[in-house]
C-alpha cells in the first residue's frame, strides 16, 4: 500500500516506521498546513496533522478519491461536513481520538462502567489525563470520548475543564509534561471508596500500530468508520 503521511511529527514518524515494517510504502510526507502536493501518487492517506490543517487535508484526500485514516484532534468542529464529503464523493473515512488497539478496548470497558454506575448516586466521576508538553490540544479528544460515554450513561451533562465538577458536571482534569506518551483515568469517589480505571501508554508504537491497521482496514472500503468497526467491538 502507498501512504501519503499528512503531519510530519513524532507521530507521523512513528507511523512511518510502523507501516514500512509491515510491508508499506510511504510515497509523501507532509508537514504543516499546506495543499501543494499531489495525493493521487497514494492509496491510502494517514492524518497526523495540527488542527488548522486537518480540515484541508481530509477535504483534499475525498475529493481526490483518497481514503484517509485521521487521529488529529481539535477539529472536530468540521466532522460532520467531513462526514457529508465523504457521503457525496462516496469517499472512505476514519476519525478516531485515539487509535491504540488498547485505548478503545478501554473505551468499551468505559462505557461499562459507566452503565453499571449510572443509578449509583453516591459517586462522582472524574477524568483526569496527562499528555506531552507539544500536545496543542486539552482535553485530549481521548478524554473527550471517555467524557463522552460517561455522560450518554450518567445523569451528567457536560463536562468542564480543570474546575471541580458537580453532579451534573464531569470535572476533567488534564496535565502536560514532558515525554508522557498518554495516560488516561477514570475515578469514581464516594465518603467511603474510589474506583478507578486506567490506560496508559508506554511509546508511541501503539497508536502507529492502531493507525496502520486501521489503513489497511480500510482500504477498498467506501463510507464512515470507526474504531469499533475495525476492531469489530462494541
Amino acid at each position: 500500500m502507498r501512504i501519503a503521511l499528512l503531519g510530519y511529527g513524532k507521530m507521523g514518524k512513528a507511523i512511518e516506521k510502523m507501516a514500512v515494517s509491515r510491508g508499506h510504502t510511504i510515497v509523501l510526507k507532509v508537514t504543516g498546513k499546506s495543499d501543494d502536493f499531489d495525493i493521487s501518487m497514494a492509496d491510502m492517506a494517514i492524518d497526523f496533522s495540527i488542527p488548522d490543517a486537518a480540515r484541508e487535508n481530509i477535504s483534499n484526500c475525498l475529493k481526490n478519491g483518497i481514503p484517509v485514516v485521521s487521529g488529529t484532534t481539535g477539529w472536530l468542529k468540521d466532522y460532520d461536513n467531513m462526514v457529508a464529503l465523504c457521503n457525496e464523493r462516496d469517499g472512505a473515512f476514519i476519525y478516531a481520538s485515539n487509535f491504540s488497539l488498547g485505548v478503545n478496548i478501554f473505551f468499551e470497558m468505559n462505557l461499562k462502567l459507566a452503565q453499571m454506575m449510572r443509578g449509583l448516586s453516591q459517586y462522582k466521576a472524574s477524568i483526569e489525563e496527562i499528555h506531552h508538553s507539544q500536545k496543542l490540544d486539552a482535553p485530549s479528544g481521548t478524554a473527550i470520548t471517555l467524557a463522552k460515554g460517561i455522560i450518554e450513561n450518567s445523569n451528567t451533562k457536560n463536562w468542564v475543564l480543570n474546575e471541580s465538577g458537580s453532579r451534573d458536571k464531569l470535572s476533567i482534569k488534564a496535565t502536560r509534561m514532558e515525554d508522557v506518551a498518554g495516560t488516561h483515568v477514570i475515578t469514581y469517589e464516594s465518603n467511603v471508596d474510589q474506583i478507578s480505571m486506567s490506560h496508559e501508554a508506554f511509546n508511541r508504537d501503539g497508536f502507529a500500530l492502531g493507525a496502520v491497521v486501521a489503513a489497511e482496514w480500510l482500504l477498498g472500503k467506501t463510507g464512515i468508520f470507526t474504531m469499533k468497526d475495525v476492531l469489530n467491538i462494541g
